[in-house]
């Protein structure tokens, strides 16, 4: 029988280190809802120098477990792959905690104009430095190796861990439900380019901000644009028997999915006729989307 949702947030491990691999643990933040799981999985790669990466909401409770996890280690530096609130704003006090440099992906300043997967974007964010596609960070027997991975937000970047065969993939590649592609800054022909992206890479495993450790990467991936793809047929589909509405679209397409996702599940729709659009397959008119005459 599969657990509730309620029973996963009961007995998930906050607060507390979990050792998912030689040279990486995982701190997870109690901030669980609809749209982050059981809550942001803050990752440290290495031992004695480590770097963290995405450490989250700004959470006293949270910043105290890290803090408490790196006990006796130097943090070099602290890695953001984007900067929703449930991954970047706690970066300013664990740098003043620990002296390491932030970097990763660019500062992206944009208003909230639709329902995300979290609060929206972390207008403090300020990196020391940026890191563009192929730029690494190392320590001792470790390197991160940013891979811009646009999609879910323009300033998305998974990390590579070439050590271990590993990538840290944010909220690009989820280990719990696909995600959320909202625009303007979501952008789903980019979103799928950034997933083929990943199929003819060679890691074993992958370690995402939100869920379990992806075991079967290339094949997992190739499932979620096989769901995209499915679920641009069904708007599709749809449209073919008439104009639509996209909460009409939503009403039909997710009917046996939690309300509480409809309105973000509503920005993925659109995301889709965005790029339908853009490939001369449907039009709209007002609040209606059509086939293309």
């Amino acid at each position: 029988m599969s657990s509730s949702p309620a029973d996963l947030v009961a007995a998930a491990p906050y607060g507390r280190v979990e050792q998912c691999s030689p040279l990486v643990r995982r701190v997870l933040a109690r901030n669980p809802s609809p749209f982050t799981f059981t809550g942001t999985g803050t990752y440290i790669v290495g031992r004695g120098t480590v770097a963290v990466i995405d450490p989250g909401p700004d959470d006293a409770e949270h910043l105290a477990a890290l803090k408490a996890a790196l006990d006796g280690e130097t943090v070099s530096h602290i890695v953001i792959t984007h900067t929703h609130m449930d991954h970047s704003p706690a970066a300013p006090a664990l740098q003043v905690a620990t002296g390491a440099t932030i970097t990763g992906c660019a500062p992206l300043v944009l208003s909230d104009d639709g329902p995300r997967a979290d609060a929206g974007f972390d207008r403090t964010y300020a990196p020391d430095s940026v890191m563009h596609d192929g730029d690494s960070v190392s320590g001792p027997g470790w390197t991160l190796t940013a891979l811009a991975t646009p999609g879910h937000t323009s300033n998305h970047l998974c990390f590579a861990f070439p050590e271990e065969r590993a990538l840290f993939s944010g909220d690009h590649v989820m280990g719990w439900s696909t995600t959320v592609v909202s625009p303007p800054d979501g952008d789903m022909a980019a979103y799928m380019a950034s997933l083929r992206l990943l199929v003819d890479r060679d890691e074993a495993i992958y370690y995402p901000t939100h869920g379990g450790a992806v075991t079967d990467p290339q094949r997992f991936v190739r499932g979620l644009i096989t769901h995209r793809k499915q679920r641009e047929g069904q708007i599709l589909r749809l449209l073919g028997e008439g104009e639509r509405s996209i909460p009409a679209m939503v009403a039909t397409m997710y009917a046996g999915v939690d309300t509480r996702l409809h309105p973000a599940a509503g920005r993925s729709v659109l995301a889709h006729l965005i790029d339908l659009r853009a490939r001369g397959m449907v039009g709209d008119s007002g609040d209606t989307w059509s086939l293309a005459a």
